[in-house]
């Protein structure tokens, strides 16, 4: 148990003001929660839109949602861990919960032990993008992810066409191998070409380069003589209203899915522009008819009871530490404290990235 009473934790406070770093109470855990002392962390879009956007911003707010650190204290209930678990997670922002800060208070469900072999950095790029490729695939695409998975397990719709735009994100690379391990066979991918050959390492069965002036020629030649719609199964992963599906409104017809990350962005940020969002997928661009367009919500997977009680503290562990998912390539973001290295990997995520998260360490013990 931290002997302080109180632990520094980064904040947000207006629109695009730097991050602060303020005290914040060190809240034991009760019942089944775990306190967990975070070592490192990973920078979502998320924090990019909340701090340049004041996207779902109530100021001022606690920031960060993937932790990976050590179990400190643990509540009555708890029947996953004890004192001194190395852990990961994915907790949705909240004051005790965030994981910009040194210690955080959570149920147990939100997190699962670190497998052997993983490192903390590695771990880092985990949890929220896994948590958000099953979502999108359960809830959105409406695919099932039975757990255990039976063996000589056969999925519906195996042998249709699913379209990945954006594959090289973090979101995508995780999507790509969770549709891979349950059995679908034709996962087609967008990315830049520097990322064709790993994709296709991790599951992906054709590559288009979305930079191409003919990419939706290409991916609607490349289906032609399918039965149905040349993509039935759609995942944005970047949600840009001009960026990707301007080309996905062009390639998905009557009767395709068509999953977007949330917020879709209207406009971008620029130095001198505030970024405008749309948490309306399907108004965001005009529709071919019967197209179904369903925007994901990441932070309600615990709807899903199957997912709430296994998926963080069981599913993803397991898969990790028998090699079916491999971690995301990562760059470090280094600094003397926790608001140095923070407003470093804000301006990274400015910069833009691409095929690799970015990780930092929030606790200097």
């Amino acid at each position: 148990m931290p002997k302080q009473s109180t632990h520094d934790g980064l904040v947000l406070v207006d629109t695009r003001a730097p991050y602060e770093v303020r005290k914040f109470p060190t809240i034991s855990p009760e019942r089944d929660e775990i306190m967990i002392n975070i070592k490192w962390t990973a920078s979502t879009p998320l924090d990019l839109h909340q701090a340049d956007g004041s996207l779902l911003v109530e100021y001022p707010m606690q920031t960060g949602s993937t932790g990976v650190g050590v179990v400190v204290e643990i509540g009555p209930d708890v029947k996953h861990f004890k004192v001194g678990d190395v852990v990961f997670g994915f907790a949705p922002p909240g004051p005790k919960r965030s994981t910009h800060q040194e210690y955080s208070t959570a149920p147990e469900w939100m997190y699962g032990k670190v497998p052997e072999g993983l490192s903390l950095e590695e771990a880092a790029t985990v949890p929220a993008n896994l948590v958000t490729a099953f979502n999108t695939i359960a809830t959105d695409l409406k695919l099932p992810t039975p757990w255990p998975k039976p063996e000589d397990y056969q999925p519906p719709r195996a042998d249709e066409r699913i379209l990945i735009w954006g594959a090289a994100s973090s979101v995508g690379l995780y999507t790509i191998q969770v549709l891979k391990y349950y059995g679908y066979r034709h996962i087609i991918a967008t990315a830049s070409s520097k990322h064709h050959t790993y994709l296709k390492e991790l599951g992906a069965s054709e590559v288009y380069d979305y930079r191409s002036p003919t990419v939706v020629n290409d991916l609607l030649e490349g289906a032609q003589g399918v039965d149905g719609p040349a993509f039935p199964l759609i995942v944005d992963c970047i949600g840009s209203q001009a960026g990707t599906l301007t080309p996905i409104s062009k390639v998905a017809q009557r009767d395709s899915i068509v999953a977007v990350m949330l917020p879709v962005i209207l406009k971008h940020a620029s130095k001198g522009t505030t970024p405008e969002y749309s948490m309306d997928a399907a108004a965001s661009i005009t529709w071919a008819p019967g197209v179904n367009v369903a925007g994901v919500r990441t932070h309600f997977y615990f709807r899903n009871e199957m997912f709430r009680k296994k998926l963080q503290t069981e599913i993803i562990p397991a898969l990790l530490a028998q090699g079916i998912v491999q971690p995301n390539p990562y760059r470090i973001i280094e600094g003397a404290t926790l608001l140095e290295r923070a407003k470093k990997a804000l301006d990274v995520m400015r910069e833009g990235v691409s095929g690799e998260k970015v990780v930092w360490r929030v606790s200097n013990e």
